[in-house]
């Protein structure tokens, strides 16, 4: 189950299977960027993904978010 939920976020919120980059290193390393967001988001209490992003547009919110004054 949390597999799917991991996949749902992945494609729903961060739209990765449409995304059109799929030469190199670059969908795995973009990948990683995603669950390193995701992470982020999931460990400062956000249940909710998508709304988490909309909430860190703002740059000195993302600062923030990771702990940079």
């Amino acid at each position: 189950m949390i597999e799917n939920s991991v996949h749902w976020v992945r494609d729903v919120t961060f739209a990765e299977d449409a995304h059109h980059l799929r030469t190199g290193h670059a969908p795995a390393v973009l990948a990683g960027l995603r669950d390193i967001v995701r992470g982020a988001l999931h460990k400062a209490g956000w249940a909710n993904i998508a709304a988490g992003r909309r909430a860190h547009l703002d740059p000195t919110a993302v600062l923030t978010l990771h702990g940079i004054p």
